[in-house]
C-alpha cells in the first residue's frame, strides 16, 4: 500500500459521487440515494483496509516517517514575491493512530447517516450532492498535515452544512443555519491568523539547502525550525505563542463545543434533520478536538503544559453544565443535544491530564461518543417520524408497544450512561485515571465524577418517562422497526458492545501515537522552555 494513494481516493471519493449525482436528473431520486450508499459503502471499505494495513510499531509527533499512507507533492508554488520570496504549499496527507481511528469513525458515521437520509424527499439531488462534500471535507481534516491544506477542508465542511441546515432543517432552520456558520466563522478567522503567524515563523528546508517559509504542520514541532524574527518563534524574545495559542484554542473550542462557546449547537442539533445531526454530534464536534490534539499541543508544548489546568477546567464546566443543561429539557433532542456537550467535556479533560491514560481515554472517547450520539439521535429521528413530536411527556409506556426499539434504547441510553460492558464505561474510566494520574486537576477531576450521577439521572429519567408506565391510546398503532431501521442501529449495537467487551480491538491502533505524544508533551518544558519567555 505504499504507493497506493488510497488516503486521495478514500478523501475525494466523494466528490466523484457528487459530480455523478450533478449529472443525474433530479427526478431520479432512488438512484441518487442508491449512488450515495455504495459511494459511503465503499468508504467504509476502504477504512478496513488502511487499518488492515496500518503498522501499530509507528507513531510519532514531528517524524515524517512515523506517519502512514504518506501522499506528498508540491500544490501550490508561486516564487518571485518581494520579501515572501516563494510561497510554498504542499499537498501532504498522512496519518496515524489518532487520526486513523477518527478516519473509521467518520466513514461508519457517514454510511450510518445515508440510510437516515432514506427518508428525505425535499430536493433530493442538492441535498445528497451536499452530503457527499461535507463527507470530503470531515475526512480532508483528519487526514492533512499540511496546515493550509487542513485549512481548506475546515472552510470547506461549513458551506455544506450551512445549506444541510437551513433548507432541509425544522421551522428555526434558517436561524439555526446562520447562528452556526457565524459562530464558526469566528473560530476559523482565529484559527487563520495564527496560521499565517506559523507560516512567517518557520522555515524549511528544500532539496537543494533553500530555505522557504511553509505550512508544513511538522515542521512547527521542532523549535529549529523557527527564524528569529518570527512573531510566534520561540526564539523571539517578544514574541506571542502565549495569545497565538488562546486564539487557536478559542477557534477549535467553539466546534467542540467548549462553554461558553457551545449555545450554537442546541439549536444547530434541534433544527437540522435525523441524518445531519448524527453527523454533526458523530463527526463534526470530533474536529475541534482533533485539531487540538493535531495542532495546538504538539506545535505549543510549552503553553499547553501551563494552560493543561485551565483546559481540565473547562472539560469540568463541561461536564456538569451540559449535563444540568440535559436535565432541564423537555425536548428528547435538546437533551441529547446538552449530553453531546456533557460527554465532550471528557475529552478535555482527558486531554488536559497529559498523561497516557488519559490521552488514550480521550481519543478513545471521541470515537464511542461518535458511535453512541450518533444511535441517539437515529433513535430521537424514528420516534420523531412516526409522532411528530419529541416532547418527552407526550409519551409514556412506547416498550410496550415497540419491544424492539426499546431494547436497541437501552443500549444506547446505558453506554451514554458508562455501563460497564459498554463502550462509553472505558473510555471514561480511562480519563478519570489518567486526570487522577495528574496532580494539577487531580480536584477538578473529583469533581467532574459529578457528572456521571447527573448522567445517569437525565437518561434514566428520560427512558421513565417515554418507555415506562401506561401506553397512551394515540400511541397504539405505533408500528416497530423497519428494516432500514435494523441496518442503522444494528451495526452501531456491535460496535458499542464489541468495545466495550474487548477495547483493545481499537486501542491497540492508538496506543504507540498517543506514547509518543505523552513523551513529547513531557520533554517540552526541555526543549521549548529554555528558549522561550513563557
Amino acid at each position: 500500500m505504499e504507493n497506493f494513494p488510497i488516503l486521495s481516493l478514500l478523501t475525494f471519493l466523494p466528490i466523484v459521487g457528487m459530480v455523478l449525482i450533478l449529472i443525474l436528473p433530479k427526478d431520479q431520486g432512488k438512484a441518487i440515494k442508491w449512488l450515495t450508499l455504495a459511494i459511503t459503502g465503499i468508504q467504509v471499505i476502504l477504512s478496513v483496509v488502511i487499518l488492515y494495513f496500518f503498522n501499530f510499531s509507528l507513531g510519532g509527533i514531528n517524524d515524517p516517517s512515523s506517519f502512514q499512507f504518506v501522499e506528498k507533492f508540491r500544490w501550490i508554488n508561486i516564487s518571485g514575491l518581494s520579501w515572501i520570496g516563494t510561497i510554498k504549499i504542499d499537498y501532504f496527507l498522512g496519518i496515524d493512530g489518532i487520526s486513523v481511528v477518527l478516519i473509521l469513525l467518520t466513514t461508519i458515521v457517514t454510511f450510518i447517516a445515508t440510510l437516515t437520509s432514506w427518508n428525505i424527499t425535499k430536493s433530493v439531488k442538492g441535498y445528497f450532492a451536499l452530503f457527499l462534500l461535507l463527507d470530503t471535507a470531515m475526512l480532508g481534516v483528519f487526514v492533512a498535515l499540511d496546515f493550509f491544506l487542513f485549512y481548506v477542508f475546515w472552510e470547506l465542511m461549513l458551506l455544506p452544512m450551512y445549506f444541510l441546515i437551513g433548507v432541509w432543517g425544522g421551522p428555526r432552520r434558517e436561524y439555526a443555519a446562520i447562528k452556526f456558520f457565524l459562530y464558526t466563522l469566528l473560530g476559523s478567522i482565529f484559527i487563520l491568523l495564527v496560521m499565517l503567524g506559523l507560516y512567517f515563523s518557520a522555515t524549511e528546508t528544500l532539496v537543494d539547502g533553500s530555505k522557504v517559509f511553509t505550512f508544513n504542520l511538522l515542521t512547527f514541532m521542532d523549535p529549529s525550525n523557527y527564524t528569529a524574527t518570527g512573531i510566534l518563534s520561540p526564539l523571539n524574545p517578544n514574541n506571542l505563542r502565549f495569545i497565538a495559542y488562546i486564539a487557536l484554542f478559542i477557534g477549535f473550542a467553539i466546534k467542540i463545543p467548549v462553554f461558553p462557546f457551545h449555545t450554537w449547537l442546541p439549536d444547530a442539533h434541534v433544527e437540522a434533520p435525523t441524518a445531519i445531526s448524527v453527523i454533526l454530534a458523530g463527526v463534526l464536534l470530533k474536529m475541534g478536538a482533533y485539531g487540538i490534539l493535531r495542532i495546538s499541543f504538539p506545535i505549543f508544548p510549552e503553553i499547553t503544559q501551563q494552560v493543561a489546568w485551565y483546559i481540565g477546567l473547562f472539560g469540568m464546566i463541561n461536564i456538569i453544565y451540559g449535563a444540568l443543561a440535559a436535565m432541564a429539557q423537555r425536548d428528547f433532542k435538546k437533551m441529547i443535544a446538552y449530553s453531546s456537550v456533557s460527554h465532550m467535556g471528557y475529552v478535555l479533560l482527558g486531554m488536559a491530564s497529559l498523561t497516557t491514560a488519559g490521552l488514550t481515554g480521550s481519543v478513545l472517547q471521541m470515537f464511542n461518543h461518535g458511535t453512541i450520539t450518533a444511535m441517539l439521535f437515529i433513535i430521537v429521528g424514528i420516534i420523531y417520524d412516526r409522532t411528530h413530536t419529541r416532547d418527552m411527556s407526550a409519551f409514556g409506556g412506547l416498550a410496550n408497544q415497540m419491544p424492539v426499539y426499546t431494547g436497541f434504547v437501552m443500549v444506547a441510553f446505558f453506554a451514554a450512561i458508562g455501563l460497564p460492558g459498554l463502550s462509553g464505561f472505558i473510555s471514561e474510566a480511562l480519563v478519570f485515571i489518567g486526570a487522577f494520574g495528574n496532580e494539577q486537576i487531580r480536584v477538578i477531576t473529583a469533581f467532574s465524577l459529578l457528572g456521571i450521577l447527573l448522567g445517569a439521572s437525565y437518561m434514566l429519567w428520560a427512558f421513565q418517562k417515554v418507555f415506562l408506565g401506561t401506553l397512551k391510546d394515540k400511541w397504539k398503532g405505533l408500528t416497530d422497526l423497519t428494516f432500514r431501521e435494523y441496518c442503522m442501529l444494528v451495526p452501531l449495537t456491535i460496535i458499542i458492545i464489541v468495545i466495550g467487551v474487548y477495547p483493545s480491538v481499537i486501542l491497540q491502533f492508538m496506543t504507540t501515537s498517543v506514547n509518543a505524544m505523552v513523551k513529547f508533551m513531557a520533554n517540552a518544558n526541555v526543549i521549548f522552555s529554555s528558549i522561550s519567555p513563557f
